[in-house]
């Protein structure tokens, strides 16, 4: 049997099972508060989930007397940093796109503004906040310290039911924005240290270097790695070699082996 479609609603309807007026959600989505999904004719339709979201906008401002910004603050404390995402089946919010979207809108940013800021191309940002993908690690990675958060937080890794045991194989995954880089959680919620589990594709590489704040440490499970620092010191790393160094140092990687890499990369504070 196939699985039913999620109800969807117009505009008028949203804004009625809200109580509140059309033009007040317009305004709301002006503010990157709620970012409604569009008809291929450009009409707006909210889910069940995007109802749920605007209720508590609602409560925030007449609630609690809260400002758009101190709202937008506080919805990306309870689900990290964008639109109420819907779970796949790996239980990962695959709304990395819709988020990105969220971001740009509420800082009154256009396409253009933020590809000139982080490098890449309208084109390219365009593509990745409707489909989430199309991009490298290293420019997704460039994006999120340019809104000022974490790639973690981008891919709805502090969500709200984390796991303290995570068994062998149970791993959450976060969502993919390009090819060949699989990133799983060895350790769920808001800890003061990213727990993950890389497995690289043949030919897999961070497209570039970055840094950021903190400290880390790699640890090859099988396959090989080659990691850049400041690009002039070059570390081969084979199954059972580990690494430690300071996030702030630029750091670029690719997988030299002719088959998959598999990695534990643990990051600390949370900044990456």
């Amino acid at each position: 049997m196939s699985k039913a479609e999620p109800v969807r609603y117009r505009v008028a309807e949203a804004a009625r099972l809200a109580g509140v007026s059309a033009s007040t959600l317009r305004l709301w989505e002006s503010q990157g508060l709620v970012v409604p999904a569009r008809t291929g004719s450009g009409h707006r339709q909210y889910t069940a989930a995007d109802i749920a979201r605007l209720k508590r906008i609602s409560w925030f401002r007449t609630g609690r007397g809260l400002n758009p910004a101190a709202i937008r603050e506080t919805l990306e404390i309870e689900d990290g940093a964008g639109h109420q995402a819907t779970s796949g089946a790996d239980g990962v919010s695959q709304d990395l796109g819709r988020k990105l979207r969220s971001l740009r809108r509420a800082a009154g940013k256009t396409l253009e503004q933020v590809a000139s800021a982080t490098g890449i191309t309208p084109s390219a940002l365009s593509t990745l906040e409707r489909t989430s993908q199309g991009v490298s690690f290293k420019t997704l990675h460039d994006l999120a310290e340019h809104y000022g958060t974490t790639v973690s937080r981008l891919s709805g890794e502090d969500g709200e039911e984390a796991r303290a045991l995570v068994r062998a194989g149970q791993w959450r995954t976060w969502p993919t924005s390009g090819s060949g880089v699989t990133v799983q959680l060895l350790a769920e919620g808001g800890n003061v240290m990213d727990c993950h589990r890389f497995v690289l594709a043949p030919g897999a590489t961070s497209e570039g270097a970055y840094r950021h704040d903190g400290e880390e440490f790699i640890h090859v499970l099988s396959g090989r790695l080659e990691l850049v620092l400041d690009a002039d010191q070059f570390y081969e790393l084979a199954a059972g070699d580990s690494l430690y160094f300071e996030s702030a140092r630029y750091h670029s990687w690719r997988n030299r082996h002719d088959g998959e890499t598999v990695l534990i990369w643990i990051n600390t504070p949370p900044t990456f």
